[in-house]
């Protein structure tokens, strides 16, 4: 059953919660005695998770008719984008095989595949898709977030749009994303904590010392 509504109609600009294909994530630029090596994962799936308001404002740099801003204020270098994995290839932790990578696996019927289904993860994101996108199930890991530069993303998104999450459902991406980033990483207190004197007890008193 669907967990999400989506539009198949596109935008007039790339848009939060926009979703495409074969999208290219840059690893690394080398230049060697004249020889330029690049090196790039393509990803099947990606969704944008940059604020819509920031798209707005830097789309209207980019117009081509009307007036556009009088200084490159709200003007955007890249966008945040994640990947977006087949689901059932995450839960067989084989969705980066072809990087050579292995993954945790995470039982489906299990209770952790469970909450992960139901949005009870923090580092993922479930989406099942209306029957009317060609689109099997999918997770977004948020820990595999990269940008991307906003004239690529706008060269290709008339051939490599997918869809786009509604308002609502954006905005609940939206807001997971921000508390994954927001999470506090606290030390194992249990491991690294030492005997302490208890604070109920005097300290012994110097020798001489009188009461």
């Amino acid at each position: 059953m669907s967990n999400v509504q989506v539009r198949t109609k596109r935008s007039a600009r790339v848009s939060q919660g926009d979703i495409f294909r074969d999208v290219e994530c840059i690893e690394y630029v080398v230049e060697k005695r004249g020889i330029v090596e690049v090196s790039k994962i393509i990803f099947p799936l990606i969704v944008v998770l940059t604020q819509d308001c920031d798209l707005e404002q830097d789309a209207r740099y980019r117009t081509k008719g009307g007036k556009k801003p009088g200084n490159h204020d709200k003007k955007l270098f890249a966008v945040l984008v994640a990947p977006v994995y087949n689901a059932a290839q995450v839960f067989l932790g084989q969705h980066l095989s072809d990087l050579e990578m292995t993954m945790t696996e995470i039982p489906e019927k299990g209770t952790l595949g469970k909450m992960l289904m139901q949005n009870e993860r923090p580092r993922y994101h479930y989406l099942n898709f209306p029957d009317n996108v060609p689109i099997v199930p999918g997770i977004v890991d948020f820990k595999h977030y990269f940008s991307v530069s906003v004239n690529y993303l706008e060269k290709v998104r008339r051939k490599k749009f997918v869809c786009r999450l509604s308002a609502l459902f954006r905005e609940d991406l939206s807001l997971r994303f921000a508390g994954y980033l927001a999470r506090i990483g606290l030390p194992d207190i249990a491991a690294s904590s030492r005997a302490l004197p208890n604070a109920a007890t005097p300290a012994p008193a110097a020798p001489g010392a009188q009461g």
